[in-house]
């Protein structure tokens, strides 16, 4: 599987697809045992089981392994803007420092302007977040593999240690070094529940709540919880004592007793604590966010923490929108982001005074 691409692993491709992330098309294929065919990302047809699925790096070697191109989504006929953005992708995930974006914008024919509008509209992403969040994917995977930070944090392209911390910090959600134990050391009670936005999956430590995600089919949901603490000890069981109290507080915004185990940096932390000041109902812009833990210039840093929750819902992330009071981008899909909205709006509304 190619290693060149913010989708690598499995678990980050079956997400892509299920959210029919625009970012993700041309970059893989997915391929249907049941049916034979393969489509691109964002096909329109239901969408199959994960047991059933393979993914291809190229049209090309799914044709090779025996599946037919979809008649719908057709995989082979990639449109222009989406074929100049693989493009600039490609360019981007050839080496380790990155183009600027006039070299980006003469290999393209576009103004760095208009290169730049495109892909981020295409992506949610300007090409230095993209290729940032390169970077930080091959220290991922360099770091579980090497014997050192430092070993694996030149490999993957950063110039000193204080650029990769900046940057981690932000993303993996807790230290390089504890990323790469894995979790080591953490025993985690997992159990899966039925709530009105799907699947959700819960992770529990000695502590409490260490992790909730949202889906729609349980087995990639065990297997992001999985890879996200690959050394930690798992055991599943039924946690009626934390899933009752959650899907109680998801249904009725009731408070939530449960004991909560977030592991994140300090900044990380003090954006969840916000992010819980929030009241059902309503929403704050990223900016908001910023001013509201005293540091307005860190929009982006706090855009980067609410990416870095573990704990969806809960924490609730889903009541930031954009500055133009649109839904931007969520882990768990903005249709999903939505609903989640529009049924607290109605709950906030129904309170008695």
């Amino acid at each position: 599987m190619s290693t060149n691409s913010l989708y690598h692993t499995e678990a980050e491709r079956w997400k892509a697809w299920q959210e029919r992330d625009p970012a993700a098309i041309g970059t893989f294929f997915v391929a249907i045992k049941s049916t034979g065919i393969y489509c691109r990302v964002g096909c329109p047809a239901r969408g199959p089981k994960r047991e059933n699925v393979r993914f291809f790096d190229t049209a090309q070697a799914a044709e090779s392994a025996g599946y037919r191109a979809c008649l719908r989504c057709k995989p082979k006929e990639i449109p222009h803007h989406v074929a100049v953005v693989q493009r600039v992708k490609a360019l981007l995930e050839q080496g380790e420092k990155a183009p600027t974006l006039e070299e980006l914008g003469k290999a393209v024919d576009l103004s760095p302007f208009h290169l730049q509008r495109l892909f981020k509209q295409e992506t949610g992403l300007s090409p230095k977040q993209y290729a940032d969040a390169l970077r930080l994917g091959r220290f991922k995977e360099q770091v579980r593999t090497k014997g050192s930070v430092t070993e694996a944090l030149y490999e993957a392209g950063y110039g000193s240690s204080s650029s990769l911390y900046r940057q981690s910090n932000a993303r993996l959600g807790m230290s390089p070094r504890v990323y790469r134990r894995g979790g080591r050391g953490m025993k985690i009670r997992y159990a899966f529940a039925d709530s009105p936005v799907g699947k959700l999956i819960l992770g529990v430590t000695e502590k409490g709540i260490c992790s909730l995600l949202v889906g729609d089919d349980e087995a990639a949901l065990e297997a992001t919880l999985r890879e996200e603490f690959a050394e930690a000890e798992f055991e599943p069981g039924t946690l009626a004592e934390y899933v009752e109290p959650v899907l109680d507080y998801l249904t009725r915004q009731t408070s939530l007793e449960a004991p909560l185990d977030l592991r994140g940096t300090a900044f990380q932390l003090k954006v969840w604590q916000a992010l819980r000041q929030i009241p059902a109902g309503q929403t704050r812009t990223y900016g908001e966010l910023a001013r509201i833990i005293g540091d307005p210039k860190a929009v982006r840093a706090v855009a980067a923490a609410c990416g870095a929750n573990p704990i969806s819902l809960i924490v609730p992330c889903h009541r930031v929108v954009g500055r133009d009071g649109k839904l931007t981008g969520y882990r768990w899909g903005v249709e999903r982001k939505k609903k989640l909205l529009e049924q607290e709006k109605i709950q906030y509304l129904a309170m008695p005074g």
